[in-house]
Order: structure tokens, then C-alpha cells, then sequence
């Protein structure tokens, strides 16, 4: 699995990210985001249609300004077609409004270079990203496909590392860092 300190891939995947008829799709190049020299918050769910994920979904939505206002762009995504990511945003009501791109991984690219497949499906764990503007991985968090990660912790996570300080456990924005 690829991990802290290491580049994060270069990708460029169709998206869901409009229900908007005509405008449904789009893609999404790391290339282009990293020419805006922002942070990267990129996280990834098993499948879609399923239970957990809409929350984790749902979760990140509410917080999409706090990545915005922290120069980072907010990404999702799993190995779902752009259609049935659509489809999903159509048929769930907690989805229909989402502020961030759903990128489809149907070919498993992006998923197998960060090594975060599992099961006989092949799914996405549920994994989340944090990539500085030079594209170097950060932070990383797994989850088991049974538990939804927290939103807050990683928006505390890229609070820290934008302090570049050294910041104590549980520390939170506005805190003294230490200073050895």
C-alpha cells in the first residue's frame, strides 16, 4: 500500500459531478489539481448502493466548505461507473446535492496503484488521502468496510499539517504546537 512521505499517482478519471442534464460528467486529472497548488483530501468507499457510505458521503458534503476554506480540494470516489454513481445521486436523497466530484474507477488504476483493494471483489477500502500541494501522501486512513471513518478528524489532521508545526495529540486548530 502506498503510504506517507510517497507521491501520490498521477490519475485522470471520468466523474459524476453534476446531476444536471447535459452535465453530468466530467473527468478529473491530479494533474490539474495540482497546478492550483492545493492540498488534496481524497477519500474512497467500497461500492455504491450500500449503507455506510452514503453517510461517509453525506458527511463529507456538510464539511465541503471547511476543505474549501482550507485550500483543499475535496475528492471522492470508488470502482463504480460514472453511470451508477449518477444513478446513486438520483436515487439517494443525501447525494443529490454533492459539492465534490465522484470519480469512477471502473478500471481499477488509481485503486491498485495505492494498493487499497480488498476481497474477492476487489473493492475500494475505505480509505482517505491527505496530499500536500508538491504531491506528497501526508496522511492516511483505513477503515474496515464495517465502520465509517471521521470527517473531523480529518479536517483536524489537515489543520495540523498545514501548521507544519509539530502539534500534540488530540490537538485542535487554535492550540499551541509544541516547541522542543
Amino acid at each position: 500500500m502506498i503510504t506517507v512521505g510517497q507521491q501520490f499517482p498521477d490519475f485522470n478519471l471520468d466523474a459524476c459531478v453534476s446531476r444536471e442534464k447535459g452535465k453530468e460528467f466530467s473527468s478529473v486529472s491530479y494533474s490539474e489539481i495540482q497546478k492550483q497548488k492545493k492540498w488534496l483530501v481524497i477519500f474512497f468507499w467500497p461500492k455504491d448502493f450500500t449503507f455506510v457510505c452514503p453517510t461517509e458521503i453525506k458527511g463529507f458534503n456538510e464539511k465541503f466548505s471547511e476543505f474549501r476554506d482550507r485550500d483543499a480540494v475535496l475528492v471522492g470516489g470508488s470502482t463504480d461507473t460514472r453511470n451508477v454513481h449518477l444513478a446513486w445521486r438520483n436515487s439517494h436523497a443525501d447525494l443529490k446535492d454533492l459539492k465534490f466530484p465522484m470519480v469512477a474507477d471502473h478500471a481499477k488504476t488509481l485503486t491498485t496503484a495505492l494498493g487499497i483493494l480488498t476481497g474477492p471483489e476487489q473493492v475500494a477500502l475505505r480509505a482517505t488521502f491527505i496530499v500536500d500541494p508538491e504531491g506528497i501522501i501526508r496522511w492516511v486512513n483505513i477503515n474496515d468496510l464495517d465502520v465509517g471513518r471521521n470527517v473531523d478528524e480529518t479536517i483536524r489532521v489537515l489543520d495540523a499539517l498545514q501548521t507544519d508545526e509539530l502539534c500534540p495529540c488530540n490537538w485542535q486548530k487554535g492550540e499551541e504546537v509544541l516547541h522542543p
